[in-house]
């Protein structure tokens, strides 16, 4: 038959052919490892977090109960800082300051404002006071302080006193005889819907008035506006008209009361 060293090459081969078999077994494994490098090794190591897990995907509800606690700290420490007259009752919006009732308190609206148009961020807020005040359909005592330097002096008497240490800020707006705000405080009350039921005592607008024509102020009739008037006194010589302000004009008799 077949010689003897030919048998023997055939085992041979068989046996290396069985050899490489298995070492290709085991090294299968380790071609398919995910992570050939110790540097994910502790990526490895580490526990999975399932997928469903709250803490995970969430902050802690701790979070939100110390902003909460942080909120009402802040909420309590304001109230704490008002004046003690703040605690009275408030016949007009909760927790606004009482001041000295203008001239024609009970339930009427003193808006203190400028027409001067100097500071645009000064004459946009009184404007847009106005538009808001006269929206409401209440009758509103304008009070201009460019027409009248009378009214500033009043106004530092009606504000409280922690803005009397400050530069008087327009608008201001009074209403019943308390101090209501300024701009931001107007705004944010209509914007909430208090500032109709504040003003719901005012008197109803009325219609536009014929001797003024809306604008609050007429010509002097002593002077007919040049705030001067002749004197006999002291030798003769006219002197300043004390009926009318710096400008020659008096507030209107047919739609504005008198001013304090």
């Amino acid at each position: 038959m077949w010689p003897s060293w030919v048998k023997t090459r055939s085992s041979d081969s068989n046996a290396a052919s069985t050899s490489t078999a298995l070492v290709a077994a085991g090294a299968s494994p380790r071609l398919s490892f995910p992570s050939p490098s110790l540097k994910d090794l502790r990526t490895l190591l580490a526990p999975d977090h399932p997928a469903g897990d709250p803490s995970s995907a969430s902050p802690s509800p701790r979070v939100f109960h110390r902003i909460r606690v942080a909120a009402s700290a802040l909420r309590v420490l304001r109230t704490l800082q008002q004046p003690s007259s703040a605690a009275a009752p408030a016949s007009g919006c909760a927790g606004e300051l009482p001041a000295p009732a203008p001239a024609g308190a009970g339930g009427r609206v003193v808006l203190y404002f400028t027409s001067l148009r100097v500071v645009r961020r000064t004459y946009e807020d009184c404007r847009a006071v106005r538009a808001i005040l006269r929206g409401l359909r209440a009758a509103v005592d304008e009070r201009d302080l460019s027409m009248d330097r009378a009214f500033l002096p009043e106004l530092a008497a009606l504000l409280p006193e922690q803005q009397q240490r400050r530069r008087v800020a327009l608008p201001q707006v009074f209403v019943g005889g308390r101090h209501l705000g300024g701009a931001e405080e107007v705004r944010r009350l209509h914007e909430s819907g208090e500032l109709r039921r504040i003003v719901a005592p005012a008197p109803a607008f009325p219609s536009a008035c014929a001797r003024c024509g809306g604008e609050r102020y007429v010509l002097c009739g002593a002077c007919d506006g040049s705030h001067k008037r002749y004197s006999l006194k002291g030798g003769g010589g006219f002197r300043a008209c004390a009926d009318c302000n710096e400008n020659g004009l008096v507030r209107c008799p047919g739609c504005c009361a008198p001013a304090a």
